[in-house]
């Protein structure tokens, strides 16, 4: 034979042979020929200006194109009364009118060009509140409304159709399965059908018209709860989804469109980076790209497409941040 057939053959063979060898290797080794790309796997972070104080266990919400950031523990420790509003066009923070009182565990939704916050301290038990205040931008002033049939803190609260919706929470000795509807109109609140779960620390996210409630823990970080639970105001009832992929409290949620984004939380081991998603339409769970900063007591707030992290705590307990970590899904 001559000697180029030769070389031409014995390369052919080689070549056969290392096929041969890797797809014996990917046949044994199945982790190493499913390695999917990551769900979302053109979604990306980015970084926003940092919140002027560092804090957790705050509440936020966006109104007229700015996201206001209230309460929580400031770098002394204590509740604050502080307000600071981010423009998310300009990318800078400006202070706005405090607190008519330090809150801590609070929760914020905004609904008819103004700023509800609910409830909260929940830095001291016996000082939790009652109480309902709201924000007008137009005259930068703060009033309150009816109080809450009960005072609690580390709650969750949420406008569907003009409604305020409150579930869950803390009061002075008990976790809560309880739903509180306020409306602005008649400046009252009446009782709703309880959730199926007990729990504080918890999220929510308005999509198709209904409240999703995830997350919390019922008694402690050790006992956090990975619950997916939809309230549906139309029938005053609620359903049970499929379960949250991992048990988190102290988390933050947002919705865009028909998907849901659950970030952070913490557990007594440490705090979570991650970002697992909701889809309404098929009742099924995706691991998103985690988010660059772990941390819990943070707020998740949507605006234009984008999801923007803000706050929290990067250690279990009482730590806090300046963290400004935008999502983008797509």
């Amino acid at each position: 034979m001559p000697r180029c057939i030769s070389f031409f053959a014995s390369s052919i063979l080689s070549i056969i042979f290392i096929i041969f060898i890797t797809v014996s290797i990917y046949s044994v080794h199945p982790l190493l020929s499913q390695q999917p790309p990551p769900t979302n796997s053109n979604s990306s972070w980015m970084t926003g200006a940092s919140i002027p104080t560092a804090r957790s266990e705050i509440a936020g919400a966006a109104l007229d194109g700015k996201i206001y950031v209230v309460g929580g523990f400031d770098n002394s420790g204590r509740s604050s009364d502080s307000v600071e509003v981010y423009d998310v066009i300009a990318d800078n923070w400006t202070t706005g009118e405090s607190l008519p009182e330090p809150l801590d565990h609070t929760a914020a939704a905004s609904f008819g060009g103004k700023l509800y916050v609910v409830g909260g301290g929940y830095l001291n038990r016996a000082g939790l509140s009652d109480k309902l205040f709201i924000y007008d931008p137009s005259t930068k002033s703060w009033t309150e409304g009816a109080n809450l049939p009960s005072a609690r803190g580390a709650l969750t609260a949420n406008f569907v159709n003009g409604i305020l919706y409150v579930a869950g929470g803390v009061d002075s000795t008990v976790t809560l399965t309880s739903t509180l509807a306020y409306d602005p109109a008649t400046n009252m609140w009446t009782e709703k059908a309880p959730m199926p779960t007990a729990r504080e620390h918890l999220t929510s996210a308005v999509a198709d018209g209904k409240l999703y409630v995830l997350g919390g823990r019922s008694e402690g970080m050790s006992a956090n709860v990975n619950s997916n639970e939809v309230y549906d105001p139309n029938t005053d009832s609620w359903i049970l989804l499929e379960p949250m992929p991992s048990h988190r409290g102290g988390l933050a949620s947002s919705a865009i469109n028909e998907t849901i984004y659950v970030f952070g939380g913490e557990e007594p081991s440490g705090t979570f980076d991650n970002n697992e998603s909701y889809d309404i339409t098929t009742n099924k769970w995706d691991q998103g790209l985690a988010m660059p900063t772990a941390r819990h007591g943070l707020v998740a707030v949507a605006y234009d497409d984008k999801i923007y992290v803000i706050g929290g705590g990067p250690n279990p307990g009482g730590s806090r941040s300046s963290a400004n970590e935008i999502f983008l899904p797509h």
